[in-house]
């Protein structure tokens, strides 16, 4: 028998895979009973559009590029990133402060195993980092947030956990947009934040991928701005470009102990996986620098991020005993289920793991992430509600043709070009509806 290390059994499959074989179990068990088995895809934050065309371009240009490139990305890319954080967020146009990775997560792994430090998550917060703290055998906390601040981490809440801790370094998580709720933190927000965490010596991981889909990106602020000295700010392809497949994703190291820092990343990242994919990085080089037709681009896929967001989340906040958060960018927003507790604890939803499986049995089909994936304790009813699910080249060309100019265009756009979302709020309606009358079907839990 092969043994395994015991740390493997700290890591969650993500989020992504495991609604997937999910739905895969419930359409197998669908035909039983003689449904045509479809699904609401709520549960997937992949970005529907296409890479932009000059990134496409590049990519097919530079293929032949292959031999072995710097542990730390190749210099032309890592100047062009600095460019481009100067000219977006504000940062310190500095390429030495820049290291690239195989994506942010990719880049997480790598800080958390040469930072030191137990590790403050916000709570409703994405899987993926408490998972990789586990496997390195680091202590994470869950910090929850409330409705009343709409989710997002305050000062004062900060302040007052820090004091329950033990001394010694600590990392806090910080994303924004936020994945799942679709928050955005202001300036002011930011400022107090950094204030209490540059009194208690706090780390931050800045994770700034969704920063670029801001609905109103001239209010968007990097922390990184405000505290440099404690900031690591990540970001990469995979949203604002529609690259997730490129595996490509940068980090802007703060400005005390970069050299240190550096030095570490690239010893561990020469040892792990020599260098990211040699043809990506030179073609990313296109991707940061100025480029007008994907700065056009961005503006697009913004705005329609923006009527798909807004205009999915005024269906579910019609449906009575859902609280919705209203995004500001991403590809997210939460939904809130526990005025309906007692109503699902009778139903047989016992805790939140359940509710994902719940809304995704016959007759429903409404695929979500709830519950672990989303750090929610046992007792604690919410879900995240992705809203890409429509063909983003189409929905991309009609939005060219014909930009609605009004909220009533708009919710008409939706309901043109993404159907499957109008119809997915109307079921999770029926859900609610069902759960309210004692009625609910769970044939397939």
């Amino acid at each position: 028998m092969i043994r395994f290390e015991e740390n493997i059994e700290q890591i969650e499959m993500p989020e992504n895979l495991a609604i997937g074989l999910m739905v895969a179990k419930q359409h197998e068990k669908c035909g039983t009973v003689g449904c045509d088995f479809d699904y609401f895809g709520f549960a997937f934050g992949q970005s529907p559009f296409p890479p932009p065309r000059p990134l496409v371009k590049a990519l097919e240009e530079n293929a032949g590029k292959s031999g072995y490139a710097d542990a730390e990305g190749i210099f032309e890319l890592r100047e062009a990133v600095a460019g481009f954080n100067a000219r977006h967020f504000k940062l310190e146009a500095d390429p030495e402060r820049i290291i690239i990775g195989p994506g942010t997560k990719g880049i997480f792994f790598l800080l958390f195993s040469i930072i030191s430090g137990d590790v403050i998550i916000p709570v409703p917060s994405w899987i993926g980092y408490a998972p990789q703290a586990r496997f390195l055998g680091k202590k994470y906390y869950p910090l929850s947030t409330y409705p009343e601040n709409n989710y997002k981490l305050t000062a004062e809440e900060l302040e007052k956990f820090l004091g329950t801790l033990d001394g010694g370094q600590h990392l806090l998580v910080l994303n924004s947009p936020n994945n799942p709720t679709g928050q955005v933190y202001s300036k002011s927000e930011l400022t107090e934040i950094a204030s209490v965490c540059r009194k208690h010596g706090v780390i931050v991981f800045s994770d700034e991928i969704y920063a670029l889909t801001t609905f109103d990106f001239s209010d968007y602020v990097s922390i990184g701005t405000i505290y440099p000295e404690g900031t690591f700010v990540f970001n990469g392809l995979s949203k604002d470009r529609s690259a997730g497949g490129y595996r490509l994703g940068t980090c802007h190291l703060p400005d005390s102990d970069c050299r240190k820092i550096k030095e570490g990343l690239k010893k561990l990242a020469a040892t792990m996986y020599t260098n990211i994919t040699t043809p990506v990085q030179h073609a990313a080089v296109t991707a940061y620098r100025e480029n007008e037709e994907i700065e056009d681009y961005l503006n697009v896929t913004r705005q329609i991020h923006r009527i798909m967001g807004r205009t999915t989340h005024d269906l579910f906040t019609s449906i009575e005993g859902l609280r919705v958060t209203r995004p500001d960018g991403g590809f997210y927003f939460y939904a809130d289920f526990n005025e309906l507790k007692d109503e699902l604890l009778r139903a047989g939803v016992k805790d939140s793991n359940g509710l994902s499986k719940a809304l995704l049995s016959h007759p429903h089909h409404i695929a979500t992430v709830t519950g672990d994936a989303l750090l929610l304790p046992d007792d604690n009813f919410g879900a995240r509600i992705a809203y890409v699910d429509y063909s983003g080249r189409q929905v991309y060309e009609a939005y060219l043709a014909n930009m609605p100019v009004n909220k009533e265009e708009e919710t008409a756009f939706v309901k043109k070009h993404a159907p499957m979302m109008v119809s997915g709020a109307e079921a999770v309606s029926e859900f609610v509806a069902s759960l309210k009358t004692g009625t609910l079907q769970l044939e397939l839990q």
